[in-house]
């Protein structure tokens, strides 16, 4: 019986449908035993693109900042394989934005490719630094990451 699972998936993205673009470095550690990058560091790329494009942008400081993003949810969807020493750029976009939490979508491209190689998601709640209770965003970090909304 064919599975029909195949068919409803959506395929990879193109760059055009993201807003910033972020160039990361595989390294030789990033190789599993089947000669191509292991599943897990998609998520740590995810992590380094969003939190370097945030500092980056000097929207967050992971050091003495009032809040900080706890990631609630996360998703990966892969498409082709991606290996050291694969240059990647990491295309970020805004799925969702609320009062207190961001729906950050991120595609990997091997290089400079129009198709993504993986997509996948993950949202942060913004909390406030000492309580760990949900904050609201502030203007100025509501305002670019508007400008990253799809």
């Amino acid at each position: 019986m064919p599975d029909d699972r195949q068919q409803d998936r959506p395929g990879p993205g193109r760059r055009e449908a993201y807003r910033a673009f972020v160039p990361l470095t595989t390294r030789w550690s990033d190789n599993d035993i089947y000669g191509h990058m292991n599943n897990v560091v998609h998520y740590a790329l995810f992590d380094s693109a969003v939190n370097g494009w945030l500092i980056a942008n000097d929207l967050l400081d992971i050091h003495r900042g009032d809040r900080i993003g706890l990631v609630v949810e996360t998703s990966c969807r892969y498409f082709a394989e991606l290996a050291f020493p694969d240059p990647v750029t990491a295309g970020i976009r805004v799925g969702r934005l609320g009062t207190s939490s961001v729906r950050y979508e991120v595609g990997l491209f091997r290089g400079e490719a129009d198709t993504a190689a993986a997509e996948g998601f993950f949202v942060h709640v913004y909390v406030d630094r000492h309580t760990r209770r949900p904050a609201p965003l502030d203007d100025r970090l509501r305002n670019r990451l508007l400008e990253l909304t799809i």
